[in-house]
């Protein structure tokens, strides 16, 4: 079959790889004019290596647990998997190089208009603000805002630290090895100005800050040829904001149903919406006792590393 992929980010990136794998004929259209995410922690747990082995050479430092720290309540958080502190931006080009090794074509510097024509399959994986979702005309997903910088202190320690905030967001510290990371997830209106007084309290100075809309919800088309997958979708983590492991396990359904679009949907659906359903309330419920009532949460709990169960 031809197919297209429109925006080359990891889940298109895989999506294409995989598919031309299997002998099918792809392209993939990306805007920019170079391959790699420069906008993410790069926080991915060992599921990493279950779609893609040879990012194991990328691994930058180890993470074993989170540290939540409410205002008068600290609880140690330990993850079922460990996560790995990698460069999104040289993971993206990994993938890519496979995709091309295995005859996918990927066109930089390629703003799509209008849904390409000739091609069997459509694939829309072009992020947050996914033209492909809106000219199918499907809702948008609930979107944060993310904004992320680095502090020239490097360090190789085993846990991150969070600091939440009444908006239902974080502000997070990852050890990066040679760099130390600070960021927040939160209400696009509100994040910048909540950073700016935590690293001022702090007295932390970032080197640079970069943002990224971070979607949150399910938004895929009951549509015979054109779909949707990854950010595009809405697929990330409630509670953390990620969405790699989510978007390519929403990939593997794809490849999984592939060329059954409709079939895709329906098991997506099926997997993701008791997920994100359970995870929008589990955060909701963590919060309201954290700044409420802080001794009803225990000092030590275990959690599922992407999907709480």
């Amino acid at each position: 079959m031809k197919v297209v992929i429109i925006g080359g980010g990891i889940c298109g990136l895989y999506l294409s790889w995989k598919l031309s794998k299997a002998g099918h004929n792809v392209s993939v259209f990306e805007r920019k004019s170079e391959i790699g995410n420069k906008i993410c922690s790069g926080l991915f747990s060992e599921r990493i290596l279950d779609f893609i082995p040879k990012s194991k050479i990328l691994i930058q430092n180890t993470i074993k647990s989170a540290v939540l720290r409410f205002p008068k309540k600290t609880i140690n958080l330990y993850f079922s998997k460990n996560f790995f502190v990698m460069s999104h931006f040289e993971m993206d080009k990994l993938v890519a190089e496979l995709a091309k090794q295995t005859g996918a074509e990927i066109i930089l510097n390629s703003n799509i208009s209008s849904f390409p024509k000739g091609y069997d399959r459509i694939i829309g994986c072009d992020g947050a603000d996914s033209f492909t979702r809106k000219n199918l005309g499907l809702p948008s997903p609930n979107l944060r805002l993310g904004i992320l910088g680095f502090s020239g202190n490097g360090s190789f320690d085993n846990f991150v630290e969070i600091w939440p905030h009444k908006e239902n967001g974080f502000i997070w510290k990852i050890p990066q090895g040679s760099e130390t990371e600070y960021g927040i997830i939160s209400n696009p209106k509100t994040a910048n100005a909540f950073l700016n007084d935590f690293l001022e309290k702090n007295k932390i100075i970032l080197m640079e800050k970069a943002a990224k809309i971070i979607p949150c919800g399910f938004s895929i088309p009951r549509n015979k040829t054109i779909t949707v997958c990854g950010d595009a979708a809405g697929l990330a983590k409630n509670w953390s904001g990620g969405g790699v492991i989510w978007g390519l396990t929403a990939a593997n359904i794809l490849l999984k149903n592939f060329p059954d679009f409709l079939k895709y949907e329906k098991e997506a659906a099926k997997f993701f919406k008791p997920k994100i359903i359970i995870s929008k309330f589990a955060a909701k419920a963590v919060y309201y006792f954290g700044f409420n009532f802080p001794y009803f949460l225990p000092k030590r709990a275990k959690m599922e590393s992407d999907f709480l169960f």
